[in-house]
């Protein structure tokens, strides 16, 4: 078999076993306890489900206090995520796609993917560089 690591964002709450069978109309099997704690779940494009509380909190993360490695992976995905620790005002970092840079820049040469930063001061520095301190930290979120 393979390995594989996940990166979701997804949207959750706390509920029981026996809230979510009525959240969805649905008679709790008698081989279930109603009173198992976890998460209704609901994922990007809709679909809901439950997870019990163990398995759901060694699988996700809540999005305020973030590892790096997860920032980055919602850069990916789209997101703007920034330190709390930052003491600038409105900064953030955001991922530049290559063919973007390209076409406002008129290169002719592929341009690949950059992390960019929106500074305090409202310009924007293409390719910041994360510092080991940022690279540890645990104190990332997302900005809306």
């Amino acid at each position: 078999m393979k390995n594989y690591v996940g990166t979701k964002f997804i949207e959750a709450r706390e509920m029981t076993r026996g809230e979510y069978n009525d959240y969805r109309g649905w008679k709790i099997p008698e081989n279930e306890n109603p009173a198992d704690k976890g998460y209704l779940v609901k994922y990007s494009d809709g679909y809901e489900s439950w997870s019990p509380k163990d398995v759901f909190e060694e699988a996700y993360k809540e999005c305020n206090g973030m590892t790096f490695g997860i920032a980055v992976e919602l850069l990916k995905k789209g997101f703007k995520v920034a330190r709390e620790g930052w003491n600038g005002k409105g900064m953030y970092l955001f991922l530049a796609h290559g063919e973007d840079i390209q076409s406002c820049t008129g290169i002719n040469e592929k341009c690949v993917d950059v992390i960019c930063m929106k500074t305090a001061q409202d310009t924007v520095v293409f390719g910041w560089l994360a510092s080991q301190t940022d690279m540890l930290a645990e104190d990332w979120v997302i900005v809306e």
